[in-house]
């Protein structure tokens, strides 16, 4: 099955939508319980029709959206056209996309022994070690994904961890100068927009990361 890039993914021209690192994701402002539940109980009517089910997280102010297609691990048409439903069902009962607000963590950890310390961190975040699926600890909307990178082998006390900041690829460079503003400073800007590497005040460091190459 095919799966678009983010240029064909910006060409579908899904406004309300961004892909980040995993899958098409959507904030849609709602204001209040009583109108997010009405518009996600028509979006599980059309995903129920479509035969394709997003993650949906209903709280108070806002609904999350996730699409991606579990069977290849990836976005394919079926979320492209499943996202542009959903923005057909928010546009028809007056509810707001906020593509300013979305952002995705994801954990990394630097390892010179993946296959040894990849089962501890899956029965350690997931309570069994079959959360540990290529490579990856998987997570859900508890437990951000891990994945390990894969470091040669020291002795010298260095940062393990690393946290990666996927946004959208239109807001990366105002959230890198918001982090810089603060008192961070820039590491490594070489695979931007892909990601940038920044480290706070202390040297701890995260990746801004995007979609965009």
């Amino acid at each position: 099955m095919d799966t678009p890039t983010h240029e064909d993914i910006v060409a579908a021209g899904l406004t309300d939508w961004r892909d980040l690192a995993q899958g098409l994701h959507a904030r849609f402002g709602t204001g209040d319980f009583v109108t997010g539940l009405r518009f996600v109980t028509a979006v599980g009517e059309a995903a129920e029709e479509a035969g394709h089910h997003p993650d949906v997280t209903l709280t108070y102010p806002h609904v999350d959206i996730a699409l991606i297609s579990h069977d290849v691990g990836a976005i394919t048409q079926r979320d492209i056209d499943l996202a542009r439903e959903i923005s057909s069902i928010a546009a028809d009962q007056g509810v707001v996309s906020h593509p300013g607000a979305l952002v995705q963590v994801e954990l990394a950890l630097d390892s010179a022994d993946i296959p040894g310390v990849g089962p501890f961190w899956a029965a350690l975040l997931r309570g069994t070690t079959e959360a540990l699926q290529g490579g990856d600890v998987v997570g859900d909307a508890r437990v951000p994904l891990l994945w390990f990178q894969d470091t040669d082998a020291h002795e010298t006390p260095r940062q393990r961890f690393h946290l990666d900041v996927w946004v959208p690829a239109e807001l990366a460079q105002d959230r890198i100068a918001a982090a810089l503003a603060a008192g961070g400073t820039l590491v490594d800007d070489e695979a931007a927009p892909a990601f940038t590497v920044l480290a706070d005040a202390e040297g701890n460091r995260a990746c801004v990361c995007t979609t965009e190459r």
